[in-house]
C-alpha cells in the first residue's frame, strides 16, 4: 500500500510539472501576440496596438497624447523625441529634424531636396558618394541618412507601443503615401529592419483609412457597390481617393464586405505645411517691417528666430480656423524684441491663394484615373488635419458639387486603426472577421527587351518590345510570370515604370529615375548545348508585386520538355513522363550584377499549373499567378492595357488552372533563384 501511494504522488507531481510547463508556454505565447501600426504622417505620427484584450487601441505617448510628433533632436551623446524634441526645436533648430520623409529614395538631384533645403536652410545636407543620396551633417563627426532617422523613429514608437502593451512587440504594419515609388518603399522598410521591426505590411494610407471606414460600418455594405471618396490634405500632401464597397463572394468565406480602389489622384507639396511656411514668411516680413530703420538684422537669418515664427505660424493656422482674426505674439522673438501682430483670416488666404487653386486637382486626377463622374460618387469624406481649413471645405465642396462634405470619421486616427485591423489580420494570432482589400497599382511596371528579327531573308534587324507587367490601377499583390521564347543565348531585359503621362512634367522631376533596374541573364546558351535534344519551352521570368506593392524578381529559369517512352515491365509503375529541366541562371555574378543587389538562393521545388490563351502579339507568355476574390459580374476589373503589336506567332497569355496531359506533364526542379535590388 505505501509503495502504490508512492508511486500516485510521484504521477501527481509529473503531472502538475507538465501544467505548470504548459502554462508557462501559454504565458510566454501571450507575450508574443501583440501586434502594432505606425500612421507615420510628415508632421506627427500615431501609433495603435492589439493584444489580447486590448482590440485596436491608440497608444498614449509619455505626455499622455494620442498622436506624437515626428521630430528628432540629435546630439553627440543624447537623443530626443517627440514633445521633447519639439522643445528643443527653439534651442538647437540645426540638430532638430523634422519633414526627413521627404529626402526618402531621393537622390542628390531630385527637386525635393533643393525644396528641402530652402524650407530648411538651417540644416545642412551633404552627398553621400556610395548612395547618390544626401544625408544630415550635425557636427563633423556626426552624420545620418534620412533613413537612419527614420529608424531612429520607428524604434522610438515601438518603446511607447511596448510600454502601452507591457510586453515586446516586434509585428508592425506602417502607412506610406500612395504616391510612393518601390525606392521610397525600400527605404522605408530599411528604416524598419534599423529598429528591428518585422514589417508585415506597408499599407496605403488611403487603403488604411478605407478600411477603417469599412470595417465600422460593415452592416452597410451590401451587393450594391457605394463609392466613396475620401479627400485627404494632411501636413505634407494631399490624396484623394475614390473607393467601392461592396459585398462579394470569396471562395473561403462565402459573401463577404470588400473595398476596392478605383481611382487615386495626389498633389505631392499640397498641405498645411506649406501654408505654415507663407504665413511663417509673413509673420518675418512684418517683424522686419516694425525694426525697419534700426539698422537691425534680418530675422530670416537667425534660425532660432524662424524656429519660433514657424511654430507660431502653426498655432495662428489653428487658430485662424475658428476666428476671423488673431493676434500672433511672440515673447524675446530675436534680440530680446517682443514680436505683436495682428493676422486676419482674408489675409491667410490670399497668402495661400494659389494653394487653394490646387485643391481640386487630386479630385479630378482619381476621377479620371476611376473612369468615373461626380455623379456616380455617393459621398465626400474629409480625412487629414489640413482640410479643416474653412476655405479648404469651401473649395472642395464647389468642386465637388455636393450639398455637404462628409466629417463622420476621425481624420486623425482613421488610417491608425485601419492599419492595425489589417496588422491583426495578418498576424493570424487574432480571430477577424474578414474584409477583402483590393489595392491599386498607381505606377505601372513593364519590362522591355529587344531582340534580333529577320525582315528578309539574310536581312536581320533589332525589335524592341514592351511588354506591361503590372498596369495602371490593376489589384496587387500578384504574381506574374513572362516567357521569352525566341532566345537560345544570353541575354539582358530592362524593368521600367510605364506610361506616367498622368504625371506633369515637376512631378516627373521628383519622381525620378524610370529604370528599376536591368537583369543580365546568364548560362542561357549554355542550357540549350546541354539539352540539345530536348524541346525548349522559353525562359521563364517570376516577378511578385507583394502586400507593400514592392517589387521582387523571384526566379528565372530555363524549361525544356521531352517525352519518355512506355516501358512494358514498368507500366504499372511509370506512366508517360515529361521532363522538366530548370537551368540555373546567377551562378555567377557580374558587376552589374552586384550593383543591383542580387544574390543567390535556393527555391523549393514546385510543380505549377499551366494553361493558356492564344492572342496577337509577341510570343511572351505572360501568367497572372494571383487569384482574386470572385466579384459581382457587374463591376468588372480595370482593362489591362495590351503592350506593342509583334510578329505573328508569339503569343501573350494570362495563366488559367489547367492541367497537362501526362505526356508532358511539367516536374520543376530544384533551381537557384536570381533576386535583385532595385536603385
Amino acid at each position: 500500500m505505501a509503495a502504490t501511494d508512492r508511486r500516485q504522488r510521484q504521477r501527481r507531481r509529473v503531472c502538475w510539472a507538465l501544467v505548470a510547463v504548459l502554462l508557462a508556454d501559454l504565458l510566454a505565447l501571450s507575450d508574443t501576440l501583440a501586434v502594432m501600426s505606425v500612421d507615420l504622417g510628415s508632421e506627427s505620427m500615431k501609433v495603435a496596438i492589439v493584444k489580447p484584450g486590448v482590440p485596436m487601441e491608440i497608444v498614449l505617448n509619455k505626455e499622455s497624447r494620442r498622436k506624437t510628433p515626428v521630430i528628432v533632436t540629435l546630439k553627440e551623446n543624447e537623443r530626443f523625441f517627440g514633445d521633447s524634441a519639439a522643445s528643443m526645436a527653439i534651442k538647437n533648430p540645426k540638430a532638430t529634424l523634422r519633414y526627413f520623409q521627404h529626402l526618402l529614395g531621393k537622390q542628390a538631384d531630385n527637386p525635393h531636396v533643393a525644396l528641402y533645403q530652402a524650407r530648411f536652410p538651417e540644416h545642412e545636407l551633404t552627398f553621400d558618394p556610395q548612395r547618390q543620396t544626401v544625408h544630415f551633417q550635425i557636427s563633423p563627426q556626426l552624420q545620418f541618412s534620412p533613413e537612419e532617422v527614420l529608424g531612429m523613429v520607428l524604434n522610438y514608437s515601438r518603446s511607447l507601443a511596448e510600454d502601452f502593451a507591457e510586453q515586446p512587440i516586434k509585428d508592425a504594419v506602417i502607412t506610406v503615401p500612395v504616391f510612393f515609388n518601390q525606392a521610397e518603399r525600400r527605404a522605408v522598410l530599411q528604416a524598419a529592419r534599423m529598429a528591428g521591426l518585422k514589417v508585415l505590411q506597408l499599407i496605403n494610407d488611403n487603403t488604411a483609412t478605407a478600411l477603417s471606414y469599412g470595417v465600422f460600418r460593415r452592416k452597410d455594405i451590401n451587393t450594391t457597390a457605394q463609392n466613396i471618396m475620401f479627400y485627404d490634405m494632411g501636413s505634407g500632401s494631399t490624396v484623394c481617393t475614390i473607393v467601392t464597397y461592396q459585398t462579394v463572394k470569396t471562395k473561403e468565406a462565402g459573401m463577404q464586405p470588400q473595398l476596392q480602389i478605383r481611382g487615386v489622384g495626389f498633389d505631392r507639396t499640397l498641405g498645411g505645411l506649406e501654408m505654415e511656411l507663407r504665413l511663417r514668411d509673413h509673420l518675418a516680413g512684418l517683424f522686419n517691417e516694425q525694426r525697419k530703420g534700426q539698422r537691425a538684422k534680418d530675422v530670416r537669418e537667425n534660425p532660432r528666430a524662424m524656429a519660433k515664427l514657424l511654430r507660431e505660424a502653426n498655432r495662428l493656422k489653428t487658430v485662424l480656423s475658428a476666428n476671423a482674426d488673431h493676434m500672433a505674439q511672440i515673447e524675446g522673438l530675436m534680440d530680446d524684441v517682443d514680436f505683436k501682430a495682428k493676422v486676419t483670416r482674408v489675409e491667410f488666404e490670399e497668402l495661400c491663394a494659389d494653394l487653394f487653386e490646387r485643391v481640386p486637382g487630386p479630385v479630378q486626377q482619381a476621377l479620371q484615373s476611376a473612369e468615373m463622374s461626380l455623379d456616380e460618387i455617393e459621398q465626400v469624406i474629409l480625412v487629414g488635419g489640413a482640410t479643416r481649413v474653412p476655405k479648404v471645405q469651401e473649395v472642395l465642396l464647389k468642386a465637388v458639387g455636393k450639398e455637404e462634405l462628409g466629417k463622420n470619421i476621425n481624420a486623425d486616427e482613421a488610417a491608425a486603426m485601419g492599419a492595425v485591423y489589417q496588422a491583426a489580420v495578418l498576424s493570424k494570432a487574432f480571430k477577424v472577421k474578414p474584409f477583402v482589400v483590393r489595392d491599386a497599382v498607381v505606377y505601372p511596371i513593364l519590362v522591355e527587351f529587344t531582340r534580333e528579327v529577320e525582315e528578309e531573308p539574310g536581312v536581320h534587324s533589332l525589335k524592341h518590345n514592351k511588354r506591361v507587367l503590372f498596369s495602371r490601377m490593376g489589384p496587387y499583390p500578384q504574381r506574374k510570370v513572362i516567357t521569352f521564347n525566341r532566345y537560345s543565348h544570353d541575354f539582358n531585359f530592362h524593368i521600367n515604370y510605364g506610361d506616367l503621362g498622368f504625371l506633369g512634367p515637376e512631378d516627373l522631376r521628383v519622381f525620378g529615375s524610370q529604370n528599376l533596374t536591368t537583369v543580365k541573364l546568364k548560362g542561357v546558351g549554355d542550357s540549350f548545348k546541354k539539352y540539345p535534344d530536348y524541346e525548349s519551352k522559353g525562359i521563364k521570368a517570376h516577378f511578385n508585386l507583394d502586400e507593400s506593392g514592392v517589387l521582387s524578381l523571384d526566379r528565372v529559369e530555363s524549361v525544356f520538355e521531352t517525352l519518355v517512352e512506355d516501358s512494358p515491365e514498368e507500366e504499372s509503375t511509370l506512366t508517360k513522363l515529361g521532363n522538366t529541366i530548370s537551368s540555373l541562371f546567377g551562378g555567377g555574378t557580374t558587376p552589374d550584377a552586384k550593383e543591383n543587389g542580387t544574390d543567390t538562393v535556393q527555391e523549393e521545388e514546385e510543380s505549377p499549373a499551366e494553361g493558356s490563351k492564344d492572342e496577337p502579339g509577341e510570343q511572351v507568355e505572360l501568367k497572372e499567378e494571383a487569384e482574386a476574390p470572385v466579384k459581382d459580374a457587374s463591376q468588372p476589373p480595370p482593362p489591362e492595357p495590351k503592350g506593342d503589336a509583334a510578329p505573328e506567332g508569339e503569343k501573350a497569355t494570362e495563366k488559367e488552372n489547367g492541367d497537362k496531359s501526362e505526356a508532358q506533364k511539367p516536374v520543376v526542379c530544384r533551381s537557384s533563384v536570381t533576386r535583385f535590388g532595385f536603385r
